[in-house]
């Protein structure tokens, strides 16, 4: 169904019963489907359970308050904005809420006019969030839905991805290491006409310059030393699909200048060949470099710079866009808990706090990485922040870096533990026969489960 063919629907959440019973019938009057709840863990069910627009909270309620509520909803239902309204709102509490990624705050007593206004304004944002993710479904087999994200920024990226997909321009890509630069590159390759022919990567930082060209271009028999016979370079590999440079900027000059000769002309040679190849494929760049500014500078010819920078896509690092941290850490939680351990695994509020709080040097790499580690070492299905890594700190103090032998014997356990699940599911989970193949006993086998909570 349609986003504007629906009635939008909106969570209230407030252990006031009155407060529920008039805000609710305010929204009701308005045309809105309204849901209630008491309490933060019963709006978890029902954010878990339907399909909403938008949630209105208060801020302190028995048990988990408000701001606890921002936290999952930001997991469970990445796009749905989330409304703060309390008694208790001051200057502190509303900056507070907002960096938690609240929409809006309002405080009680609340004017009719100004909240409907406020709810108005979020209801839109909701809904083009909610165009944009079915936009970016509308390719199939796309890797869009891989890219997570609810803040301005990756909406932004994936917005141009979207418009400049089915053209066959030239894309260049920039942003720090462990953005998703591939992954946009992908996704630019996935939403093209030419989605069913090859997707060519060639990482420039990673083949030695001497032999990156004849990967580029290929080369014919006796063309050099050792080329005995002839071999297809990576534009014609990429031949009516997409070649990606990845690491562009790396690039030696000598290649540069003949790579700006292929997108000029939009033909090729063999090394040691004379018959011209026409190129059929999409190029898209991307580099961790400023190009522009190593343009200016000469270590990057400019020429080629203004040849790759046809459609600039810069991908913010992920410091610069905190309101995509939980949202890709509960895809991470979910990629692993289900590798790991065949249920879900939660993580408690402070540890999502604490991975709010980090700067993200590795970006979403790191982030990945230390998902994974937490995954692998948890002995429960709540990720406590006991398994949190030295440099990320919990409540603004740094933790205590582990002792030499500590992480020795955390290496020890999740290796352990890896192998484990392993033996269980080459053994389609039958414990005699993983035994077996660990060599160990029945018992400690099942004292090993019971102890990694398997």
């Amino acid at each position: 169904m349609k986003a504007e063919n629906r009635k939008q629907s909106v969570l209230v959440v407030d252990d006031d019963k009155n407060v529920r019973r008039t805000l609710g019938g305010i929204l009701e009057d308005s045309g809105l489907l309204v849901t209630t709840a008491p309490d933060v863990e019963s709006a978890i069910t029902v954010l878990k359970r339907e399909d909403l627009d938008l949630v209105v909270t208060d801020l302190k309620m028995p048990g988990r308050s408000g701001m606890d509520l921002i936290a999952e909803s930001g997991v469970l239902r990445p796009g749905v904005p989330v409304i703060m309204i309390s008694a208790f709102g001051d200057i502190e509490a509303a900056v507070s809420a907002m960096k938690k990624g609240a929409y809006d705050f309002i405080t009680k007593p609340f004017d009719d006019a100004e909240l409907m206004t406020v709810i108005g304004k979020a209801l839109s944002e909701s809904r083009k969030n909610r165009e944009l993710m079915s936009a970016y479904f509308s390719f199939e087999e796309s890797p869009l839905h891989e890219i997570i994200g609810q803040s301005d920024a990756i909406a932004e990226v994936l917005r141009t991805v979207l418009k400049i997909a089915r053209t066959d321009s030239t894309v260049l890509i920039t942003g720090e290491t462990g953005v998703g630069k591939e992954l946009i590159a992908r996704a630019v390759h996935s939403g093209s006409l030419r989605r069913d022919r090859p997707f060519v990567k060639v990482n420039c930082a990673a083949i030695p310059e001497n032999l990156l060209e004849s990967e580029l271009f290929g080369y014919e028999r006796g063309a050099f030393t050792g080329a005995v016979t002839g071999k297809p370079g990576r534009f014609e590999l990429a031949h009516t699909g997409t070649l990606f440079l990845d690491e562009v900027g790396e690039m030696p000059p000598p290649l540069q200048a003949k790579l700006l000769g292929v997108l000029q002309d939009r033909a090729f040679e063999h090394i040691g060949g004379v018959k011209t190849i026409k190129l059929d494929a999409r190029l898209v760049a991307a580099t961790n470099r400023d190009l522009r500014r190593a343009a200016q500078s000469g270590e990057f010819r400019p020429d080629l710079f203004y040849r790759l920078n046809v459609v600039p896509v810069h991908i913010p690092p992920l410091r610069e866009r905190p309101d995509d941290i939980a949202p890709l850490a509960a895809h991470f939680l979910r990629k692993y808990s289900e590798r790991y351990r065949g249920r879900m695994l939660c993580a408690a509020p402070e540890v999502l706090a604490a991975l709010g709080a980090y700067s993200w040097p590795g970006n979403i790499r790191e982030l990945e990485n230390v998902i994974e580690r937490m995954a692998v070492l948890a002995s429960s299905d709540t990720l406590g922040p006991g398994l949190l890594p030295p440099e990320i700190s919990v409540d603004g103090r740094a933790k205590e870096a582990p002792t030499f032998r500590e992480r020795v014997e955390n290496v020890s356990r999740a290796t352990e533990k890896l192998m484990l699940i392993e033996a269980l599911q080459k053994t389609g989970q039958n414990r005699t026969k993983a035994a077996e193949l660990l060599g160990v006993s029945r018992r400690t086998l099942q004292n090993k489960i019971k102890e990694y909570g398997l």
